[in-house]
């Protein structure tokens, strides 16, 4: 078995900040693994970063009015300082828009070029008018032509996840002007992917390259295989690997003015990039990485979300054996979908959790959120994050199980023998079968990790601080101690090493609390060979006195960040927040009323307000209202409009309004009449 990696995550783009869905889903679980392979002496290489092209990116730029590369600039150190803050630790976080990444992916595109990988074919695309520019995939949306959704995107559909090319798309706008876009002639260099259909299948499937097994089939997660046997029994369809744009790698060839290559053709290529930094940067051969010459039987895994599964399992495959000598992905372990609190993490209506807010209010919890996200990971279903599950996952497991057995066996320790780890005693063949039931426990978390399924290993890894907790309840030692002292010393002996085994196996996912325990213990192991029964803590050792490892939530913590969330979404929407409750007894004081306007007259020295005589059924009466600049008097007379007819009566510039007009307001500020579907009398009461 090989113990050579590079270990991948989603370049995130470098648009946004990242949120506990991004965490949830990539840059956590590939952290925890990697920190594993690190324990066991792996040769791995842990690779990242920004990716700063693309059409989200010109997008953000337009709508802000500044430069596309101030806009990567902002993001690329807010997420980097997140992830550094949060104690994910790459090997190397570059960025797309360094020198050395726009010469390796030019030579890339050159060498497929070379080899005649590429289709040059023109077609017609999209085309803003308005703007003057062709239009890339992300700048066209339109209704789903498979599940209706009135918000795919022109390369692909983010709700049912289909393929989707922009004329695909029913009733199709540019994202830039909000219009119909025009079809226009182009020309780009294409990646005939329907001739990669036979390999792809095989490959995918049972593993297999040109005869030789590459990777286990069985260890891909169901919706990676599902999803790109999806694609490939549809059929694959050629795909552009250049656009029309002025922001990326330029395309290098004399043909490709005005073009730069395609997002998903630069991005990944990124991985590559990155190690050539790194590799320069520590002495290395970057090709031990990637090369199969070189790199023998080192494994691939990119850890990444479900909407670049196609990406990163069929079209980066597809360039990497185009252009020869790579290896392929060993796994591509992809994450279904974290939602929060009832509904979709959404940028747009700020319904987020940000890394970085989280880390700047609470800073000592870092280990606290690790725990709670990979304990909902959405591994192979989508998940939720609510601040509830949150609390209780923190009270009730990391504070009443982890925290509570830990400070149990070291305050026992200190009070019983003064801090120093007591003789083992006569253990009994129970004390025998729980250090064996911890040592299973142990290699069922390093087996799990292997097969990427990281929720369940850390479940096993809470499993042993049940057990420490069970253990210590079962036997009381607090109460043997003043009849059998010699027992209590057994006991005891056994509650370290399960604080000891506890404080090695929690290090891939609580970092900061494994380095807590072990200065409790005065011990320092970093290596999961350490768990080896025989490396029990040696008898006379002085441990230290425990603090409290996890403090509870309050309910007042889980109300404020739901308040936080709900008053964020609020503030980007286009609408003002909803007024306060109004009970129903409230609601039926309100005399609502059809009436009809019989005249109309500008209110003198006020450029908004109307005077209007209104026939209400039971009597004729003045109103005031603001609706001139919408409305010339002789518009409206003749109206039937809502009056609410029981408001106090108010002087408006000098004149006593005795109602109020109801009408409707559009976000553009504009006013209209509400409209019935059928006619009312004067004084017809609306309910």
């Amino acid at each position: 078995m090989t113990n050579k990696y590079t270990v991948t995550a989603a370049l995130p783009y470098a648009n946004g900040p990242i949120h506990l869905g991004h965490v949830a889903g990539v840059y956590l679980p590939a952290d925890t693994f990697v920190r594993y392979l690190r324990m066991n002496d792996a040769d791995v290489l842990f690779v990242c970063g920004s990716d700063e092209h693309g059409a989200a990116i010109t997008l953000r730029a337009k709508k802000e009015a500044v430069t596309p590369k101030a806009i990567v600039d902002k993001y690329h150190q807010l997420i980097g300082n997140a992830f550094a803050d949060f104690g994910i630790e790459f090997d190397v976080y570059d960025r797309t828009t360094s020198d050395l990444h726009h010469e390796t992916s030019s030579n890339f595109f050159k060498e497929l070029n070379r080899k005649k990988r590429f289709v040059q074919k023109s077609s017609e695309q999209y085309y803003d008018e308005e703007f003057n520019q062709f239009l890339a995939d992300r700048y066209i949306t339109g209704t789903c032509p498979k599940c209706q959704s009135p918000d795919a995107y022109g390369d692909q559909c983010e709700k049912c996840g289909s393929d989707l090319s922009p004329t695909d798309l029913i009733d199709p706008r540019s994202t830039l002007s909000g219009k119909l876009p025009v079809l226009r002639k182009t020309s780009h260099w294409f990646l005939p992917m329907d001739e990669h259909e036979e390999w792809l299948k095989e490959w995918i499937t049972q593993g297999r390259l040109d005869g030789v097994q590459q990777h286990d089939p069985k260890a891909w997660r169901n919706q990676v295989t599902g999803q790109c046997m999806s694609w490939i029994d549809g059929g694959l369809k050629p795909r552009a690997m250049t656009r029309d744009l002025d922001w990326g790698v330029k395309v290098p060839l004399p043909d490709g003015e005005g073009k730069v290559l395609y997002v998903w053709l630069d991005a990944p290529i990124g991985y590559i990039s990155a190690t050539k930094k790194w590799a320069k940067e520590n002495g290395r051969n970057w090709e031990d990485y990637w090369l199969k010459e070189k790199a023998q039987d080192r494994r691939l895994v990119h850890f990444i979300g479900k909407d670049n599964i196609v990406f990163h399992a069929i079209i980066f495959p597809i360039l990497l054996k185009d252009h020869g000598g790579y290896i392929l992905p060993d796994n591509v372990p992809a994450s279904e979908f974290l939602n929060l609190e009832g509904d979709k993490f959404s940028t747009s209506r700020n319904w987020a959790v940000w890394l970085h807010e989280y880390l700047e209010a609470y800073s000592d919890k870092t280990d606290e959120l690790r725990y709670v996200l990979t304990s909902i990971a959405p591994e192979s279903k989508d998940a939720e994050f609510t601040w509830k599950d949150y609390q209780a996952r923190v009270n009730s497991e990391l504070a009443d199980v982890f925290g509570n057995f830990v400070n149990r066996t070291v305050v026992l320790t200190n009070k019983y023998y003064n801090g120093i780890v007591p003789a083992q005693g006569t253990r009994t063949d129970q004390d025998k079968a729980i250090i064996a039931q911890v040592c299973d426990t142990v290699a069922r978390i390093g087996d799990l990790i292997t097969k990427y399924k990281l929720r369940e290993a850390q479940a096993e890894m809470m499993r042993i601080a049940r057990i420490g907790n069970k253990y210590l309840a079962d036997n009381e030692p607090w109460k043997l101690v003043k009849t059998d002292e010699n027992r209590v010393e057994a006991i005891m002996s056994v509650a370290l090493e399960i604080t000891r085994q506890l404080s090695i196996a929690c290090m891939p996912f609580l970092p900061k609390t494994s380095k807590k325990l072990q200065g409790f213990l005065n011990i320092n192991c970093e290596k999961w060979n350490d768990l080896r029964a025989n490396s029990e803590l040696a008898v006379g050792l002085k441990i230290n006195k425990a603090e409290i490892l996890f403090k509870k939530i309050e309910d007042e913590f889980v109300e404020l960040e739901v308040q936080k969330l709900k008053e964020k979404s609020q503030q980007t929407s286009k609408f003002p927040p909803m007024k306060e409750l109004i009970d129903f007894e409230t609601f039926q004081k309100m005399d609502l009323r059809m009436g009809k306007i019989l005249s109309a007259e500008k209110v003198k020295k006020a450029d908004k307000l109307l005077q209007l005589s209104v026939d209400t059924g039971i009597d004729t009466r003045t109103v005031v209202s603001g609706i001139a600049q919408h409305y010339a008097p002789e518009d409206v007379v003749g109206k039937t409009v809502l009056v609410l007819l029981n408001l106090a009566p108010r002087k408006i510039r000098g004149v006593e309004s005795q109602g109020m007009i109801l009408m409707a307001e559009n976000e553009e500020g504009e006013l209209s009449f509400l409209e019935t579907e059928k006619e009312f009398l004067q004084g017809q009461s609306v309910s």
